[in-house]
């Protein structure tokens, strides 16, 4: 792996760590970052992010060996379209979207000679706190990273961005960009839903200033993701939109059992549905497979 320069498409969180990651690994050369928010470019440039701002994302392509995108999912193609014509057509493009078939899509109605460029992935990996700032060259370190490679991507892209991730200590799997989309909207959409939801729901109470201050670790873990960047947010769950309802319709079944028992004075069916899933957390924690009993 010899790339000698690399352009970053967003300088945000997500690829401000992998910037600091790839310096890190000792591959990235020369690092270029352009962001839609000039504020963040000098921010990461003053960071030591990157070494140079670029004023478009075509003039950060220019020459560059590698092309992470990292910015919201619906300013995914105004983005090819912008880097396309400047793109080497033997560079590697990746983005870092959280969802994958709209993202797919947009590659095939821009990208035109340059598809072969792009191997779409998702690294499993993130934090609640947004921006540059954030930052952190660990981020990636043994977490999950999703390819979903298309019929298109280049052999000899889709084994650079095998080598990159894997030299950011990433483990690979790899899914379909329909297989992704179902997946994450029932591990990652779904609870980011219900967060956001727990939140407003609460906060909408008569004394929901009050009760909120009374929460304690258990509350604190798991409204965290609530704090995430609604942009991001908001794109995501629009984009993956029929598989987050099909998620969402899937959890309401569990919640009106859940109800039902309650409004039954039904004990037992209450310590049954609990101990499922009190078990079911235990062997998923223990990495061991799991099975419903329903």
């Amino acid at each position: 792996m010899k790339p000698q320069k690399v352009a970053l498409i967003g300088c945000g969180l997500m690829g401000g760590s992998f910037a600091l990651a790839a310096r890190s690994a000792g591959w990235a050369q020369h690092i270029v970052g352009f962001s839609a928010t000039s504020a963040s470019a000098q921010k990461a440039l003053d960071m030591g992010v990157i070494d140079a701002i670029a004023d478009s994302a075509a003039l950060a392509v220019e020459d560059a060996d590698v092309v992470l995108l990292a910015v919201p999912v619906k300013a995914t193609a105004d983005c090819f379209k912008a880097m396309a014509p400047a793109l080497k057509s033997d560079a590697l493009l990746m983005d870092v979207g959280s969802t994958k078939l709209d993202i797919v899509a947009a590659a095939f109605n821009t990208l035109g000679n340059k598809l072969q460029c792009f191997v779409p992935v998702h690294p499993i990996a993130g934090k609640e706190l947004a921006g540059v700032a954030h930052s952190d060259a660990d981020l990636y370190k043994d977490r999950a990273l999703i390819m979903t490679p298309m019929t298109s991507s280049g052999k000899a892209q889709v084994l650079l961005a095998q080598e990159i991730w894997e030299s950011l200590g990433c483990h690979l799997t790899e899914l379909t960009p329909e297989a992704h989309d179902a997946s994450f909207a029932a591990v990652s959409h779904l609870p980011h839903v219900l967060a956001y939801a727990l939140m407003n729901g609460i906060s909408q109470q008569t004394h929901g200033a009050d009760l909120l201050a009374l929460g304690g670790p258990g509350f604190r873990d798991f409204s965290r993701i609530a704090a995430s960047d609604p942009v991001v947010w908001r794109d995501i769950l629009s984009t993956n939109r029929e598989q987050v309802l099909l998620q969402i319709g899937h959890f309401k079944d569990a919640l009106t059992a859940f109800e039902q028992a309650l409004h039954q004075n039904d004990s037992e069916t209450l310590e049954k549905i609990i101990r499922q899933a009190s078990d079911l957390r235990f062997q998923w924690r223990m990495g061991a497979p799991t099975k419903s009993n329903t």
